[in-house]
């Protein structure tokens, strides 16, 4: 599916993504993390921790639209992906949207 400039590839019905739990999907290459929130909103980023150390956010904890990292504890901010204080960095997040029933990312 494409939207203007970007293009959009199918990561499954939303029914296969439980509410404020993470999952992983993998379009092409890319290894994302995706998470739904209690309100139905959708949120995609890579799976890479933000962190110096790394790891993976999959596993992380929901809790409204922040993120909260399983390794570090860090709480990121799903709609902007940016480290909330007093930690710092950016996640990369990636346009996400449930039509028709299936989650559908930008990449």
């Amino acid at each position: 599916m494409t939207n203007q400039t970007q293009t959009y590839y199918a990561a499954g019905s939303v029914q296969e993504f439980l509410p404020q739990l993470g999952r992983v999907v993998t379009i092409g290459e890319q290894e994302l993390a995706v998470f739904r929130t209690s309100d139905g909103s959708v949120f995609a980023a890579d799976n890479r921790n933000p962190h110096p150390k790394g790891g993976p956010l999959a596993e992380g904890i929901v809790s409204g639209h922040y993120l909260y990292d399983p390794l570090y504890d860090w709480k990121i901010d799903l709609t902007t992906g940016a480290v909330q204080a007093p930690d710092q960095g950016q996640l990369r997040m990636y346009p996400a949207k449930v039509e028709r029933g299936s989650v559908w990312i930008a990449i």
